[in-house]
């Protein structure tokens, strides 16, 4: 250890040293990872353990309302809208 160079000088050598050794670390992980995942999309790769989701929602189902419950979802739908109004 030299003479003129002292403890504290040392210190924050090796302090920068360790933090550019952990941001190489870093950087070189994120690199990794994005050529990862721009070849999974370039092969079209996908997870296997996922299952094939459709592209379409489910069928719609619809009921027929006797006149006695049309009557009263008109009502309930005047009364929501004249609630709106200020």
């Amino acid at each position: 250890m030299p003479e003129h160079v002292s403890i504290l000088q040392l210190i924050g050598v090796a302090v920068l040293v360790l933090a550019t050794v952990i941001w190489v670390v870093g950087l070189i992980r994120l690199l990794r990872r994005d050529r990862f995942e721009v070849a999974a999309r370039r092969h079209g790769d996908t997870l296997r353990a996922i299952p094939h989701q459709r592209q379409s929602g489910p069928v719609a189902e619809s009921v027929e309302l006797t006149p006695e419950e049309h009557a009263a979802f008109a009502g309930l739908v005047r009364q929501f809208s004249d609630s709106r109004r200020p």
